[in-house]
């Protein structure tokens, strides 16, 4: 009776699966994000998120969205204008959503001085993302917390507390409303962008052949 062959074609591809490591293939294709444009769009339809959290969440994910300032000054630091660069970067993907920056100090100094003084970083910060090219009709730097809501509640010199925090407001107003083509078109520019996933490199295995050939 003629053996079956099954096990001889078998061997290569187990080489070569195990050449591949103990990862499967799939973690090549799927890197976890897949799907997710669709399930936050179905989200959004639902009512069960608003596009402006939805973008808010995104940003705050993707980008450092706060900044920290030297004792009693609006003045940015070269570390501060670095991560400033990096919100301009983000924000320049959407030119639908407005932005708001949010100014705070420590608690050291009256509250009237600190609401003036955070307010100052906030426009700072605004200034410098407009001259990354933001429009500044995009930028809100009208609301100052002072010294209401510090990070670290201590009556003295605390940098993490002299800060200013960048967040997602809404949309441009005069464009319709966000679901009506708008956020659809954020929806949309990430499917594009998700469909130019560099395709897994080929591997090269490396095979032994015996001296008579």
């Amino acid at each position: 009776m003629r053996k079956p062959c099954a096990p001889l074609l078998a061997l290569p591809l187990a080489l070569a699966l195990a050449a591949c490591g103990d990862q499967p293939v799939s973690t090549e294709i799927n890197d976890g994000t897949f799907g997710n444009a669709t399930m936050n769009n179905s989200l959004l339809q639902m009512g069960a998120v608003s596009a402006t959290q939805a973008l808010g969440q995104r940003f705050a994910s993707e980008v450092e969205p706060t900044i920290t300032f030297p004792f009693d000054s609006a003045v940015l630091t070269p570390e501060a204008q670095a991560t400033l660069s990096q919100q301009a970067d983000w924000i320049r993907q959407f030119p639908e959503v407005r932005f708001r920056v949010y100014g705070h100090t420590d608690l050291v100094g009256s509250e009237r001085y600190n609401k003036g003084l955070g307010l100052r970083r906030a426009k700072a910060v605004v200034a410098y993302l407009a001259s990354q090219g933001i429009s500044p009709a995009r930028l809100e730097a009208l609301v100052s917390y002072g010294e209401t809501r510090p990070v670290i509640p201590v009556v003295a010199p605390e940098e993490r507390t002299r800060r200013t925090v960048t967040e997602v407001s809404g949309f441009v107003t005069g464009r319709g409303a966000p679901l009506n083509g708008k956020y659809a078109a954020v929806v949309f520019r990430e499917y594009v962008a998700g469909a130019r996933r560099e395709h897994p490199r080929n591997r090269v295995i490396a095979t032994q052949v015996a001296p008579d050939g």
